[in-house]
């Protein structure tokens, strides 16, 4: 199938602003673009692309004061397959794990694993290892926090969504997260967009959307945190980095992670 995605997104700046933006695909999803990723800025000025430490494509600018627009417009092609679903994947032992992946247990910004492991091992740490621990969490992170967009806040940290139980999805990734990680699970934060696919049509502008993966059994999996379930989703590609931090499956074209 091909899905399109892209953007139409408006800033008004007081005065010229340094700007890196994390807009497009994940380069891994390049052989599967049908149309060029092109990032287009009105009005007109330069701009640098450069894969940051994650292996993301950024893009930096010196933005003029007024308003700037940034839009893009392309399409990918997806199988349309379910992602793996894998009740037996198994939880590596922390001194296995790939040297790679030992960043994705460490403690950030957004998800304080030193204040919240003594409150996960409690909850958890009685439960099987692996995907079925996975499961919990996500499981538990959904009945603990409601969903709100009017309650959103761009400095949320896990801590502080674990203690006011609300949020959007960000918040649910970032608890996540770190509950993963206090019990020695590598997760890491990944957005994109939202779909609109297998879904009732809405009038309202589409969105980005954050979910987060985990590694077992020697790879990553994505798991969708703001839903009940924990299983297989639809999607068209991914960027990633590591963080400073319905039960139908989605279909996403995934941005960057961390």
């Amino acid at each position: 199938m091909q899905i399109r995605f892209g953007f139409d997104i408006v800033y008004s700046l007081p005065s010229s602003t340094a700007m890196t933006v994390l807009l497009h695909t994940h380069p891994s999803v390049a052989a599967r673009l049908r149309a060029p990723e092109d990032l287009n800025v009105f009005p007109a000025f330069p701009t640098e692309s450069y894969l940051d430490a994650f292996g993301n494509r950024a893009t930096r600018m010196l933005a003029p004061a007024g308003e700037v627009r940034l839009t893009l417009d392309s399409n990918c092609w997806d199988s349309g397959e379910l992602d793996p679903f894998a009740p037996d994947a198994l939880q590596h032992p922390v001194n296995e794990l790939p040297v790679d992946v030992l960043t994705y247990l460490l403690p950030s910004r957004y998800c304080e694993v030193d204040r919240l492991g003594p409150m996960a091992w409690s909850l958890f740490g009685s439960t099987p290892m692996g995907w079925r621990r996975v499961k919990t969490i996500v499981d538990w992170v959904h009945r603990h926090l409601r969903f709100d967009y009017r309650q959103a806040r761009a400095t949320r940290t896990a801590l502080e969504g674990y203690n006011e139980a609300v949020g959007v999805c960000r918040d649910f990734t970032h608890l996540a997260i770190t509950l993963c990680r206090c019990l020695n699970l590598p997760a890491r934060y990944a957005t994109g967009y939202l779909g609109d696919i297998g879904v009732p049509a809405v009038p309202d502008p589409m969105d980005f959307s954050a979910w987060f993966e985990v590694y077992l059994g020697g790879r990553w999996y994505g798991l969708i945190r703001t839903l009940r379930r924990c299983g297989p989703e639809r999607r068209c590609g991914g960027p990633g980095d590591r963080l400073p931090g319905e039960s139908t499956p989605e279909r996403r074209v995934q941005g960057r992670r961390r």
